[in-house]
């Protein structure tokens, strides 16, 4: 049987490992503690040249989604380079093709910033119908004269049909939410769920995403960044939205075509958008910025003292798990020897 790619020396081998931002001070010390680290005391994303010397010298490199590892800076890597155990979900900016030929693992922290990212997104289903920032601008602006019969007539939520895209963790804890607010839940997947928990969810199965985006009134994305899911929401789709429907991102910024959604809001098809993420951040479109009823936010979907510290358990735990030579609980790429 082929053996994990382990640390020479179980036990008493302290690794080198690279943290590339800073973490909440707990997780610091944790690591510190643990293994010989270095830390980005600055908080700014690392440059390439620093990432690459990183890689030819630490055992461990701890980046995040700031930082894209691509098939070049893998293969330059030192040869003491075995594990990246990612700060996080998401791994679309590893090269993960390029670890599995290196051999190196590759580990992520699932699970943890669930509620909070659907916290987040249940503000942008509430929040863009009831059109919650003209009216905070309103008031900044100085320009609110009074309650009036017609100011800033909104639509409910309740009633209405969420259109879910990816009902995974994150899918999941938005239904169920939104099921409390009285909303229809429609969603599409790579498969349904089992009966049991659709019912529990009130939730039911489009098989085909543009049956579910003719049916949504307000559509919310959950899904992991892939080549299949990149540009998913093209025009032709946001066309078969309803008039008057929104969207709701806090997933990844290139799912949406930007041109497409700028275009549909600018023409009225979309009445507004909650956003939390953008394809070229941290740079947002100006056009969705000066949009009266889009909610642009600078991706906090995770962005809780407790996720974040609960994120870093899980990469201190990965790399504890791997330094004693066993498989890292969060595992995502297996580098095994003579694999």
């Amino acid at each position: 049987m082929s053996q994990i790619n382990s640390p020479p020396q179980f036990g008493s081998f302290k690794p080198k490992v690279v943290v590339t931002r800073h973490l909440a001070p707990s997780v610091e010390a944790r690591l510190s503690e643990l293994f010989d680290v270095s830390l980005n005391t600055v908080d700014e994303p690392m440059p390439r040249e620093a990432l690459l010397e990183a890689l030819a010298t630490c055992d461990v490199l701890v980046p995040t989604v700031t930082d894209r590892i691509d098939a070049e800076m893998i293969e330059s890597a030192g040869a003491n380079l075995r594990l990246i155990a990612n700060f996080g979900a998401g791994t679309e900016h590893i090269d993960l093709s390029a670890a599995a030929n290196r051999k190196i693992i590759v580990t992520n922290t699932p699970g943890v910033f669930t509620d909070d990212t659907a916290d987040l997104a249940m503000a942008g289903i509430i929040g863009v119908p009831r059109r919650i920032r003209e009216g905070v601008e309103l008031i900044r602006s100085g320009g609110w004269t009074g309650w009036a019969p017609t100011g800033l007539l909104g639509c409910k939520i309740g009633g209405k049909v969420l259109g879910i895209i990816g009902m995974g963790r994150i899918g999941q804890a938005v239904a169920h939410r939104a099921r409390a607010f009285g909303m229809e839940i429609a969603y599409t997947g790579r498969k349904p769920l089992s009966e049991a928990m659709e019912s529990m969810l009130s939730a039911r199965f489009v098989e085909d995403v543009d049956q579910l985006m003719a049916e949504a009134d307000i559509l919310t994305l959950h899904c992991p960044l892939t080549e299949e899911t990149r540009g998913l929401i093209d025009a032709r789709r946001i066309a078969l939205l309803k008039p008057g429907s929104s969207i709701v991102n806090t997933a990844r910024g290139e799912i949406i075509d930007q041109e497409a959604l700028i275009g549909a809001l600018q023409s009225g098809h979309l009445a507004g958008a909650g956003l939390d993420v953008y394809p070229d951040e941290p740079a947002v479109d100006p056009r969705l910025i000066s949009h009266p009823n889009v909610m642009t936010l600078p991706h906090i979907g995770s962005a809780t003292v407790e996720g974040r510290e609960a994120s870093g358990e899980k990469v201190v735990a990965n790399i504890q798990f791997w330094v004693n030579g066993h498989r890292p609980p969060d595992q995502v790429l297996t580098a095994l020897v003579g694999s």
